[in-house]
């Protein structure tokens, strides 16, 4: 089937575009065009481009609610293919500035849930590499 259109990026509001670019930046790579402090842009390596809209005020989501104020998407990025990396991910990103929210039985679910530094659920999944 022919598509409608092609993609383009995944667009998150947040108070502060660039600081969350470049959070999302050493979690994933890439370097934020920070031209315009409303609207960066992130070009991910290999992956998608993620796009940071200023939206003041902003409540965050009320993880894992979904009656109110819901996560509406989140963002899943490949931790590694072993608990030592996936550890080592963990680390990492609560030296950024991520938030634990979901780490039980991560070895029976294969990720792990952080909220970012604007409150944004994010997830390290455990991806087994061929």
């Amino acid at each position: 089937m022919a598509s409608v259109a092609r993609f383009r990026s995944v667009v998150v509001d947040c108070p502060e575009p660039a600081e969350l670019a470049r959070f999302y930046a050493q979690v994933g790579g890439g370097t934020p065009d920070e031209q315009d402090p409303d609207w960066v842009v992130l070009q991910v390596p290999g992956g998608p481009r993620l796009s940071f809209q200023r939206a003041p005020g902003l409540t965050p989501p009320e993880w894992p609610r979904s009656d109110r104020n819901a996560q509406q998407f989140h963002l899943d990025f490949d931790g590694g293919a072993t608990w030592a990396e996936m550890d080592a991910a963990h680390e990492r990103v609560l030296a950024l500035g991520a938030r634990p929210l979901d780490l039980e039985d991560r070895e029976k679910k294969g990720f792990m849930v952080y909220a970012d530094p604007a409150g944004h659920p994010f997830c390290l999944c455990r991806i087994e590499h061929a």
